[in-house]
């Protein structure tokens, strides 16, 4: 009786661990940022739940996450700069997702450099080398005039709140900081905001990209992934105040900048996770431009809305 009970246990642990895995959806992000709050929406309202899955945000830089999604570590990546141009060159994933289209990027000094004469000779730190945000800085400073490869040095610091505690304390005297900790670093410590990427500079930043392998075995769970990150999607469309809130809860800062960058942010985002056709082919453009290549690749090798749209559908979102 004893052993038999003790297997029928066992059996039940077993089948509780399985259908654990089965429904966990393990997804990078690169920032504690604007550009992470639909991942945020999605775990703090529910969505997840709703789809039967139990999330794991994961917070880690691009290079990171470009290798645990291709080796199936984790099912998604939130954050796609990076992993787009691992595309580019090869690297078996597809975007079924974009969410924010446009960067959202302050070129950020320490309140005694006050021109980008003064930028000189001074360190920049990024998230990820060759990723989005290194790329918009170097982007506003050949704008000023700062050859980036020849004038500064850049060097790696974490995500973008590290960025800023490294730019406060001194090894660090530039930045390429987004919304909120842009305004924090405004407001509170009183930087010099010397540029903000402009609307004719189109570089997709979140989404969601997946492995051809991961999507190939698990279709259920990575549709239901999208069902659940465009449902906050849409809550982040229709609720300035409970996304403010979330902004408060997840990045530590004030109600009056999470509503600054909500409103600041709201118009990078696509609706329905789907980007123009026009958008998809500047930013397939610029990236062969940044990686050299002789011309751009296909949108077809790069991007599969088939799952968004199919979701899109049965949500009711144009």
């Amino acid at each position: 009786m004893i052993k038999a009970l003790t297997f029928a246990v066992l059996c039940c642990l077993l089948d509780a661990a399985l259908a654990s895995a089965d429904d966990r959806v393990r997804i990078t992000y690169a920032s504690r940022s604007i550009s992470s709050i639909l991942a945020f929406i999605a775990e703090d309202k529910g969505f997840f739940k709703e789809e039967s899955l139990e999330p794991q945000l994961i917070l880690t830089r691009g290079t990171t996450a470009i290798a645990a999604a291709t080796t199936g570590d984790v099912e998604a990546i939130h954050i796609m700069g990076s992993a787009i141009r691992g595309i580019l060159q090869g690297l078996p994933l597809k975007v079924l997702a974009v969410n924010q289209k446009l960067p959202l990027f302050y070129l950020v000094a320490r309140p005694e450099l006050k021109t980008f004469a003064d930028l000189k000779g001074k360190t920049m730190a990024v998230t990820t080398f060759g990723g989005s945000q290194q790329l918009a800085g170097y982007h506003m400073l050949r704008k000023g005039g700062v050859d980036p490869a020849k004038d500064i040095a850049t060097i790696v610091s974490g995500d973008v709140p590290a960025q800023l505690q490294a730019q406060i304390s001194g090894p660090v005297q530039i930045t390429v900081l987004s919304p909120p900790t842009v305004f924090v670093a405004r407001d509170r410590y009183k930087l010099n905001l010397l540029a903000s990427i402009g609307e004719d500079y189109v570089n997709f930043i979140s989404g969601l990209i997946v492995s051809e392998k991961t999507l190939r075995e698990k279709p259920g769970l990575i549709k239901r992934a999208v069902r659940a990150m465009t449902k906050a999607n849409r809550y982040f469309h229709t609720n300035e105040n409970g996304s403010a809130e979330i902004l408060v809860k997840y990045l530590n800062v004030s109600r009056p900048i999470a509503v600054e960058t909500y409103r600041y942010g709201l118009p990078a985002y696509t609706p329905n996770g789907i980007p123009t056709g026009k958008e998809i082919e500047e930013h397939l453009k610029a990236d062969a431009e940044f990686l050299k290549l002789k011309e751009p690749v296909k949108s077809s090798a790069v991007f599969d809305f088939t799952l968004q749209r199919e979701v899109n559908a049965a949500l009711g979102i144009k």
